[in-house]
Protein backbone atom coordinates (compact mmCIF):
# COMPACT_ATOMS: atom_id res chain seq x y z
CA UNK A 1 0.00 0.00 0.00
CA UNK A 2 1.15 3.41 -0.77
CA UNK A 3 1.91 5.69 1.77
CA UNK A 4 -0.77 8.61 0.15
CA UNK A 5 -3.45 5.27 0.68
CA UNK A 6 -2.34 4.58 4.22
CA UNK A 7 -2.65 8.23 5.18
CA UNK A 8 -6.11 8.10 3.78
CA UNK A 9 -7.12 5.11 5.35
CA UNK A 10 -5.35 6.10 9.12
CA UNK A 11 -7.71 9.43 8.23
CA UNK A 12 -10.96 7.36 7.31
CA UNK A 13 -10.36 5.38 10.99
CA UNK A 14 -9.98 8.10 12.90
CA UNK A 15 -13.01 10.19 11.16
CA UNK A 16 -15.15 6.95 11.88
CA UNK A 17 -13.80 6.63 15.53
CA UNK A 18 -14.46 9.90 16.57
CA UNK A 19 -18.14 10.74 14.68
CA UNK A 20 -21.04 9.90 17.31
CA UNK A 21 -22.78 7.01 17.45
CA UNK A 22 -25.95 6.82 16.14
CA UNK A 23 -28.82 6.68 18.96
CA UNK A 24 -31.30 4.39 17.81
CA UNK A 25 -33.85 6.73 19.20
CA UNK A 26 -33.38 11.01 18.29
CA UNK A 27 -34.55 13.51 20.99
CA UNK A 28 -37.68 13.96 19.51
CA UNK A 29 -38.51 10.34 18.81
CA UNK A 30 -37.96 10.37 22.45
CA UNK A 31 -40.12 12.72 23.53
CA UNK A 32 -42.75 11.83 21.03
CA UNK A 33 -42.56 8.02 22.87
CA UNK A 34 -42.81 9.50 26.62
CA UNK A 35 -45.71 11.67 25.36
CA UNK A 36 -47.28 8.54 23.39
CA UNK A 37 -47.17 6.49 26.74
CA UNK A 38 -48.71 9.62 28.73
CA UNK A 39 -51.92 9.59 25.71
CA UNK A 40 -52.27 6.05 26.17
CA UNK A 41 -53.27 6.10 29.89
CA UNK A 42 -55.13 9.11 29.54
CA UNK A 43 -58.73 8.97 29.60
CA UNK A 44 -59.70 12.52 28.32
CA UNK A 45 -62.72 12.47 30.72
CA UNK A 46 -63.37 10.48 33.85
CA UNK A 47 -62.15 7.34 35.31
CA UNK A 48 -63.47 5.23 38.68
CA UNK A 49 -61.28 2.52 39.85
CA UNK A 50 -61.97 -0.19 42.52
CA UNK A 51 -57.97 -1.17 43.70
CA UNK A 52 -56.67 -3.76 46.19
CA UNK A 53 -53.18 -2.69 47.58
CA UNK A 54 -50.82 -4.99 49.89
CA UNK A 55 -48.32 -4.11 51.76
CA UNK A 56 -45.52 -6.41 53.17
CA UNK A 57 -43.06 -4.45 55.50
CA UNK A 58 -40.27 -6.49 56.90
CA UNK A 59 -40.80 -7.63 60.95
CA UNK A 60 -44.54 -6.47 60.49
CA UNK A 61 -47.47 -8.54 59.66
CA UNK A 62 -49.31 -7.94 55.82
CA UNK A 63 -51.65 -4.89 55.39
CA UNK A 64 -54.23 -5.48 53.09
CA UNK A 65 -56.23 -1.69 51.87
CA UNK A 66 -59.25 -1.24 49.38
CA UNK A 67 -59.74 2.15 47.85
CA UNK A 68 -61.51 3.56 45.38
CA UNK A 69 -59.74 6.13 42.73
CA UNK A 70 -61.29 8.62 41.18
CA UNK A 71 -59.70 11.20 38.26
CA UNK A 72 -60.67 13.73 35.51
CA UNK A 73 -58.16 13.93 33.57
CA UNK A 74 -59.42 16.83 31.17
CA UNK A 75 -58.80 19.30 34.79
CA UNK A 76 -56.10 16.71 36.22
CA UNK A 77 -58.07 16.06 39.41
CA UNK A 78 -57.30 12.87 41.64
CA UNK A 79 -59.10 11.45 44.58
CA UNK A 80 -58.60 8.41 46.66
CA UNK A 81 -60.92 7.49 49.22
CA UNK A 82 -60.06 4.03 51.81
CA UNK A 83 -62.94 1.85 52.43
CA UNK A 84 -60.85 -1.08 53.90
CA UNK A 85 -59.33 -1.62 56.86
CA UNK A 86 -61.85 -0.48 59.06
CA UNK A 87 -58.88 1.92 60.55
CA UNK A 88 -58.59 3.39 57.29
CA UNK A 89 -61.86 3.64 56.24
CA UNK A 90 -63.06 7.86 55.47
CA UNK A 91 -59.36 8.63 55.35
CA UNK A 92 -58.65 10.27 51.47
CA UNK A 93 -56.36 12.51 49.50
CA UNK A 94 -57.76 15.06 46.92
CA UNK A 95 -55.22 16.64 44.14
CA UNK A 96 -56.18 20.21 43.59
CA UNK A 97 -54.40 22.84 41.15
CA UNK A 98 -51.10 20.76 41.91
CA UNK A 99 -51.34 20.86 45.89
CA UNK A 100 -52.13 17.17 47.15
CA UNK A 101 -54.70 16.94 49.94
CA UNK A 102 -54.44 14.57 53.00
CA UNK A 103 -58.01 13.64 54.78
CA UNK A 104 -57.99 11.95 58.29
CA UNK A 105 -61.58 11.70 59.52
CA UNK A 106 -60.55 11.18 63.02
CA UNK A 107 -59.34 14.61 63.78
CA UNK A 108 -61.42 16.28 61.01
CA UNK A 109 -58.14 18.11 59.39
CA UNK A 110 -56.80 18.33 56.14
CA UNK A 111 -53.07 18.84 55.77
CA UNK A 112 -50.94 19.53 52.54
CA UNK A 113 -48.18 16.61 51.37
CA UNK A 114 -45.65 16.61 49.39
CA UNK A 115 -45.29 14.47 46.04
CA UNK A 116 -42.79 11.90 48.52
CA UNK A 117 -46.10 11.45 50.70
CA UNK A 118 -46.29 7.60 51.43
CA UNK A 119 -49.57 6.80 50.13
CA UNK A 120 -50.96 5.12 53.75
CA UNK A 121 -47.99 4.44 54.52
CA UNK A 122 -47.17 1.83 52.08
CA UNK A 123 -44.49 2.09 49.35
CA UNK A 124 -47.14 4.01 46.60
CA UNK A 125 -46.73 7.66 45.46
CA UNK A 126 -49.37 9.86 44.37
CA UNK A 127 -48.18 9.46 40.89
CA UNK A 128 -49.23 5.23 41.03
CA UNK A 129 -52.52 6.17 41.08
CA UNK A 130 -52.77 9.27 38.86
CA UNK A 131 -52.39 9.77 35.02
CA UNK A 132 -49.14 9.63 33.05
CA UNK A 133 -47.51 13.01 32.94
CA UNK A 134 -44.12 12.08 32.13
CA UNK A 135 -43.09 13.89 28.71
CA UNK A 136 -44.87 17.07 30.95
CA UNK A 137 -42.54 16.38 33.97
CA UNK A 138 -39.27 14.68 32.80
CA UNK A 139 -35.99 15.51 30.08
CA UNK A 140 -35.45 11.85 28.13
CA UNK A 141 -32.38 10.73 27.45
CA UNK A 142 -31.60 7.60 25.68
CA UNK A 143 -29.51 4.46 26.55
CA UNK A 144 -29.87 2.14 23.77
CA UNK A 145 -32.08 -1.32 23.70
CA UNK A 146 -32.11 -3.58 26.64
CA UNK A 147 -33.07 -7.50 27.20
CA UNK A 148 -35.99 -7.31 30.40
CA UNK A 149 -36.55 -11.73 30.54
CA UNK A 150 -38.45 -12.56 27.17
CA UNK A 151 -39.09 -8.40 26.02
CA UNK A 152 -37.08 -6.20 24.02
CA UNK A 153 -37.10 -2.56 25.19
CA UNK A 154 -36.14 1.00 24.94
CA UNK A 155 -33.87 2.12 27.47
CA UNK A 156 -34.07 6.07 28.96
CA UNK A 157 -33.14 7.95 31.68
CA UNK A 158 -35.20 10.61 32.22
CA UNK A 159 -34.30 14.00 34.31
CA UNK A 160 -36.69 16.08 35.72
CA UNK A 161 -37.61 19.81 34.12
CA UNK A 162 -36.45 22.70 35.94
CA UNK A 163 -39.62 23.68 38.71
CA UNK A 164 -40.89 20.68 38.11
CA UNK A 165 -41.97 18.58 41.76
CA UNK A 166 -42.31 14.86 41.23
CA UNK A 167 -41.72 12.48 43.66
CA UNK A 168 -38.79 11.40 42.35
CA UNK A 169 -36.08 13.30 39.97
CA UNK A 170 -34.44 10.90 37.84
CA UNK A 171 -36.13 7.63 36.74
CA UNK A 172 -35.15 4.99 34.48
CA UNK A 173 -37.66 3.10 32.19
CA UNK A 174 -37.65 0.34 30.12
CA UNK A 175 -40.81 0.57 27.46
CA UNK A 176 -41.85 -2.54 25.81
CA UNK A 177 -40.97 -2.24 21.90
CA UNK A 178 -43.88 -4.98 21.11
CA UNK A 179 -46.76 -3.06 22.70
CA UNK A 180 -45.32 0.21 23.79
CA UNK A 181 -45.80 -0.17 27.56
CA UNK A 182 -43.74 0.52 30.55
CA UNK A 183 -42.23 -2.51 31.85
CA UNK A 184 -40.25 -1.21 34.93
CA UNK A 185 -39.16 1.74 36.04
CA UNK A 186 -36.28 2.64 38.49
CA UNK A 187 -36.43 5.66 40.35
CA UNK A 188 -33.44 7.58 42.16
CA UNK A 189 -32.65 10.90 44.54
CA UNK A 190 -30.85 13.60 42.88
CA UNK A 191 -27.76 12.11 45.07
CA UNK A 192 -27.80 8.93 42.62
CA UNK A 193 -29.11 6.01 44.99
CA UNK A 194 -32.21 4.19 44.20
CA UNK A 195 -35.22 5.01 46.18
CA UNK A 196 -37.81 2.25 44.44
CA UNK A 197 -38.57 -0.14 41.94
CA UNK A 198 -41.47 -0.54 40.03
CA UNK A 199 -42.49 -3.42 37.82
CA UNK A 200 -45.64 -3.44 35.65
CA UNK A 201 -46.27 -7.11 34.35
CA UNK A 202 -50.08 -6.80 33.11
CA UNK A 203 -51.65 -4.04 31.61
CA UNK A 204 -55.34 -4.43 30.05
CA UNK A 205 -57.00 -1.77 27.54
CA UNK A 206 -60.43 -1.07 27.05
CA UNK A 207 -62.28 1.63 24.99
CA UNK A 208 -63.11 5.00 25.67
CA UNK A 209 -66.30 7.12 25.22
CA UNK A 210 -64.89 10.44 26.30
CA UNK A 211 -61.68 9.77 24.16
CA UNK A 212 -63.51 7.85 21.31
CA UNK A 213 -60.18 5.46 21.38
CA UNK A 214 -58.42 3.37 23.54
CA UNK A 215 -56.96 3.83 27.09
CA UNK A 216 -53.99 1.21 28.70
CA UNK A 217 -54.59 0.79 32.33
CA UNK A 218 -51.85 -0.85 34.52
CA UNK A 219 -53.55 -3.85 36.34
CA UNK A 220 -50.89 -4.70 38.27
CA UNK A 221 -47.94 -2.64 39.56
CA UNK A 222 -45.01 -3.83 41.88
CA UNK A 223 -43.15 -1.73 44.48
CA UNK A 224 -40.04 -2.86 45.73
CA UNK A 225 -38.42 -0.41 48.69
CA UNK A 226 -34.86 -0.06 47.74
CA UNK A 227 -34.14 1.71 51.00
CA UNK A 228 -35.85 -0.78 53.29
CA UNK A 229 -34.83 -3.76 51.58
CA UNK A 230 -37.98 -6.54 52.21
CA UNK A 231 -40.79 -4.05 52.08
CA UNK A 232 -42.93 -3.81 49.19
CA UNK A 233 -46.69 -3.22 47.97
CA UNK A 234 -48.85 -4.45 45.19
CA UNK A 235 -51.05 -2.75 43.46
CA UNK A 236 -54.35 -4.39 42.17
CA UNK A 237 -56.75 -2.26 39.84
CA UNK A 238 -59.47 -4.42 39.94
CA UNK A 239 -62.50 -2.86 38.38
CA UNK A 240 -62.63 0.54 36.06
CA UNK A 241 -65.62 2.37 35.14
CA UNK A 242 -64.73 4.96 32.60
CA UNK A 243 -68.70 6.55 32.58
CA UNK A 244 -68.61 10.62 33.60
CA UNK A 245 -69.01 11.03 37.03
CA UNK A 246 -70.88 14.01 39.78
CA UNK A 247 -70.01 17.33 38.66
CA UNK A 248 -68.94 18.41 42.04
CA UNK A 249 -67.16 14.83 43.33
CA UNK A 250 -63.39 16.67 43.57
CA UNK A 251 -64.18 18.39 46.41
CA UNK A 252 -63.13 18.46 49.59
CA UNK A 253 -66.48 18.60 51.13
CA UNK A 254 -67.36 15.73 48.88
CA UNK A 255 -64.65 13.70 50.72
CA UNK A 256 -65.87 14.94 54.20
CA UNK A 257 -69.66 13.84 53.64
CA UNK A 258 -68.24 10.21 52.09
CA UNK A 259 -66.25 9.50 55.98
CA UNK A 260 -68.81 10.33 57.93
Amino acid sequence: MSLKNMLSAAALAVALLSAPAALALEQAEQVKLLATIDDRQRNGGDYKAMVYMEQKEKGKADLVYELVVYRRDADDKLMMLFTKPKTEAGKGYLRLDKNLWNYDPNVGRWERRTERERIAGTDSRRADFDESRLAEEYDPSYEGEAKLGKYTAHLMTLKVKPGVDVAYPVLKVWVDKGSGNILKQEEYALSGRKMRTALYPRWKKMFSESKKDDVWIPEEMRLYDEIEKGNSTTILVKTVDLRPLEANLFTKAWLESKSR
